[in-house]
């Protein structure tokens, strides 16, 4: 699983200079999954959400063409020897606005708050309510509700993409270590943008 991060970061660092004024989410999509090709990995998605698309966590219909001074939000996994990575990254193509920038600082912080609330034997929900706290004392939510986090904090991931256990409000299963989790915890805003931040931890005896 550390090798199909390796192969996903470094396909995201050979796209992003790539990117241009004009392209489309699926002309994106096709440098990044062409990259990792290369580098040998096995491409599952390559997800190019665009302005107001990034603010639908799997996006929209219409096809968006990136501007300047618009949000552009990748989630990309790959397979190695069938191990999965997933991993979403979200910028600014020319100038970020204070909004953004605010918005892009509130999720990082709440990837940070999820990693911290990962403790051996917690119930796997109780991180999701640890960042959701968080983001209602920002004006969120409440809850799932828009503007806001509309989705989980995280998902389990392995040999699959998405497998359980989930970081999800009302999940009791208890961590435990070599669990493996998703760490997503973005913010949508409807008519506007959306970012999301996605790194996968593991659990060890010691903590995530």
């Amino acid at each position: 699983m550390q090798t199909a991060t390796e192969v996903t970061l470094a396909a995201y660092r050979w796209t992003k200079p790539r990117v241009e004024k004009g392209m489309t989410g699926t002309e994106i999509g096709a440098l990044m999954n062409a990259a990792t090709k290369k580098l040998g990995g096995a491409p599952e998605f390559a997800l190019a959400l665009i302005g107001e698309a990034s603010a639908y966590p799997h996006g929209s219909r219409e096809i968006h063409r990136v501007a300047d001074d618009q949000v552009v939000l990748m989630d990309c996994g790959c397979a190695v020897q069938g191990y999965q990575s997933d991993i979403s990254r979200t910028w600014v193509h020319g100038a970020a606005t204070v909004d953004q920038r605010k918005t892009w600082d509130q999720v990082a912080r709440g990837q940070q708050i999820a990693f911290a609330a990962a403790k051996i034997g917690a119930p796997a929900g109780s991180v999701d309510d640890a960042v959701r706290r968080h983001y209602e004392t920002l004006g969120y939510g409440p809850g799932y509700k828009l503007p806001g986090l509309s989705h989980r904090t995280g998902h389990g991931i392995g040999m699959d993409g998405h497998e359980p256990v989930n970081l999800v409000h009302g999940e009791t299963t208890k961590l435990a270590a070599g669990m493996c989790f998703s760490d997503e915890p973005g913010i949508y805003i409807p008519g506007r943008f959306g970012v999301r931040i996605e790194d996968c931890f593991h659990m060890t005896d010691a903590g995530p």
